[in-house]
């Protein structure tokens, strides 16, 4: 059973929180605390407490359900453009340089293995081998 987090208009562009977004994508959720915690750019702590939040969005919707026991994944992480604030920058002669100030979307969705056949290291290998 999946569960969603989003975060909505994050004053960092989307580049850069990409770089971040790629590093966790396709991890078992404990792993993936672990590089975000010790990762440096300012983006980890915002994608840190959005998969904490996607984890408590988990353990609403399921409530019997052991949290050590789930084997939670991200399965999928998706950071898009939101938007951008226009300012205006004196240059020489009288001219102004535009300056954009980016923002982004993140939506994160965590999901759980049943007891199949795949489990979060299979979907490891598969994301190293792509």
């Amino acid at each position: 059973m999946e569960a969603i987090a989003r975060l909505n208009n994050v004053p960092t562009s989307p580049r850069k929180m990409r770089l971040v977004a790629d590093l966790v994508r396709g991890k078992r959720v404990g792993n993936a605390l672990s590089i975000l915690k010790f990762t440096p750019n300012h983006g980890a702590l915002r994608l840190e407490k959005l998969l904490l939040s996607a984890v408590a969005n988990w353990q609403a919707k399921n409530p019997d359900a052991k949290l050590e026991e789930a084997d939670l994944f991200i399965k999928t992480i998706m950071v898009d453009e939101g938007r951008s604030l226009k300012r205006l920058r004196p240059a020489p002669q009288g001219r102004g340089h535009r300056i954009r100030k980016r923002s982004n979307h993140v939506t994160l969705v965590i999901d759980s293995f049943d007891a199949g056949d795949v489990t979060a290291d299979v979907v490891e290998t598969n994301e190293k081998a792509n």
